[in-house]
């Protein structure tokens, strides 16, 4: 494994939940910065949530209060709790990992609300 794999995309309904989960590819997991970005048809890809090694988490504002990024160092995995989801938060999901000064990205995962 080279790239991070994401998981948990699908379709839900406006004001459902669903939680994305990404494994990454390092063997150090714990000293690596995680992110989540998405893309929307005709948007540019933007910043979701981020999770430093020490736990620091930032958020883009229109997902604050709603949406929760967590990792779980053991399963080198990183976690997107979204809730009181929205048709706006529509777009395929992407993982970011960077390990050793370099950007990896996972091929995303679709996350469709309807309203």
């Amino acid at each position: 494994q080279v790239q991070p794999v994401e998981s948990g995309g699908g379709l839900v309904q406006a004001g459902g939940s669903l939680t994305l989960s990404c494994a990454a590819s390092g063997s150090i997991f714990s000293i690596y910065n995680m992110a989540w970005y998405r893309q929307a048809p005709g948007k540019q890809r933007e910043l979701v949530a981020g999770i430093t090694s020490d736990g620091s988490t930032n958020y883009a504002e229109s997902v604050k209060g709603r949406f929760t990024i967590s990792r779980e160092n053991a399963k080198n995995t990183v976690y997107l709790q979204m809730n009181s989801l929205k048709p706006e938060d529509t777009a395929l999901y992407y993982c970011r990992e960077i390990r050793n000064g370099y950007v990896y990205w996972g091929q995303g995962t679709q996350v469709t609300v309807s309203s």
